[in-house]
């Protein structure tokens, strides 16, 4: 599933190349895309408007929108979630493509017009498609953002403190938990976890504070090198994580259980959970 690194890729693509282009049109006939809104609902609300815009909080992506020329009274922000294969396609004027989003998953013939779940037209004679494999992205108008916890490229470590602070879930869970920290998704959280040297079924509540600092450090270094480098994918363990996989610090066989209800890879040796924060399933052998 697209992470944090995946939508910024498709937020800056979006930024640099459909911003200010008036939309003439608007392909919003995919019900279960489009859900909650009828077919035409998102097109009357955006037709003469133009995207001003491209935000992301988490892996959550909106763009304000706004009127064109002098007419540039704010409209409704138009969410954009990617899902689980959702990429972004804008074709400029002169007919080159700006891609972001996941790494597309195509057909043995390239993309297929039919995974085209929603698009925008320029009166420029461009568009802004979302192109969706699995049909599990989503895009409606005025997402409810402010649901979600703080940004995790940008939380501080005063706000990462106070999500970390109480609690009896495991701190894996806790990093997926968007409402408390927004855009760690699995790979990520394996990741962050392994550079810290802390357990995924560590209690939060049994962390001491110089952990969840080193936490917080070893989380903004992940994501910063997974946005630079292309994807949570890239990660230092990330290569590691299947039967048979070894730490590539100290090359123990990785260890494999389930925390928050999400496959989770860790290093045994250097990973380990004391004392009576210990979570079930902690002695569970690969």
């Amino acid at each position: 599933m697209p992470e944090l690194p995946e939508v910024e890729s498709a937020r800056a693509a979006i930024s640099a190349a459909a911003l200010h282009r008036r939309i003439v049109d608007v392909d919003d006939t995919d019900r279960y895309e489009c859900r909650p809104h009828p077919p035409g609902e998102i097109r009357d609300a955006l037709v003469g408007r133009q995207l001003s815009s491209a935000n992301r909080r988490g892996k959550s992506m909106w763009c304000e929108t706004s009127g064109v020329g002098r007419a540039r009274t704010p409209g409704p922000n138009l969410g954009i979630h990617l899902g689980m294969s959702g990429r972004i396609f804008i074709t400029n004027p002169d007919g080159a493509v700006v891609e972001g989003g996941d790494p597309i998953r195509t057909g043995p013939n390239g993309p297929q017009p039919e995974w085209d779940r929603f698009t925008l037209f320029f009166a420029d004679g461009g568009s802004l498609r979302l192109y969706d494999t699995r049909r599990l992205g989503r895009v409606r108008l005025n997402p409810p953002i402010d649901e979600l916890g703080p940004d995790a490229l940008e939380v501080t470590k005063a706000q990462f403190r106070q999500s970390m602070r109480v609690g009896t879930a495991p701190v894996k869970a806790r990093l997926l938990d968007q409402s408390a920290i927004a855009g760690v998704g699995n790979l990520l959280a394996d990741e962050a976890l392994w550079q810290a040297r802390i357990s995924p079924l560590t209690r939060v509540r049994m962390l001491q504070p110089a952990e969840v600092d080193r936490l917080h450090t070893c989380l903004r270094r992940t994501l910063t090198s997974a946005v630079a480098k292309g994807g949570a994918h890239t990660g230092r363990m990330i290569a590691s994580r299947h039967p048979g996989g070894r730490c590539p610090r100290c090359h123990a066989e990785m260890m494999h259980g389930t925390v928050g209800g999400r496959s989770t890879w860790w290093c045994p040796a250097e990973q380990v959970t004391a004392g009576p924060g210990r979570a079930p399933g902690e002695n569970r052998q690969p």
